[in-house]
């Protein structure tokens, strides 16, 4: 896998996970949905979900780089990717969980393609 490659599935992936974390949240909750607070189902599957996919944002980083320099890139990406959810929460919240769906499904679908490509 190409470095290239790997930081923008890293990044794709962390930026997701962020998002879902941070919408797990009954403040960013109650910004997107204009509900309160959010269900408990709606907020343990949004943690869950933000968690995987920040725990799988460093599978493409270890392969590209290898596990200490992968490590290091795999925390900057979550920096990278925290960033668009807290540029982007408070002034577009619905664009921001519709742009961090796009990045889940992508990251997850590029990470599937990582694992069954042709090997070199």
């Amino acid at each position: 896998m190409s470095t290239g490659y790997a930081a923008l599935l890293g990044l794709a992936l962390a930026f997701a996970g962020m998002a879902g974390l941070s919408l797990a949240m009954d403040r960013h909750y109650d910004q997107l949905t204009r509900l309160r607070e959010a269900p408990v189902r709606h907020r343990l599957t949004l943690r869950v979900a933000g968690a995987v996919l920040l725990a799988a944002a460093i599978v493409p980083c270890v392969m590209a780089w290898g596990a200490t320099v992968g490590t290091v890139a795999w925390l900057g990406l979550l920096s990278a990717g925290a960033l668009p959810v807290a540029l982007l929460l408070p002034y577009r919240p619905r664009g921001m969980a519709g742009l961090a769906a796009c990045a889940a499904l992508a990251g997850c679908l590029g990470l599937a393609l990582a694992f069954t490509g042709s090997p070199r």
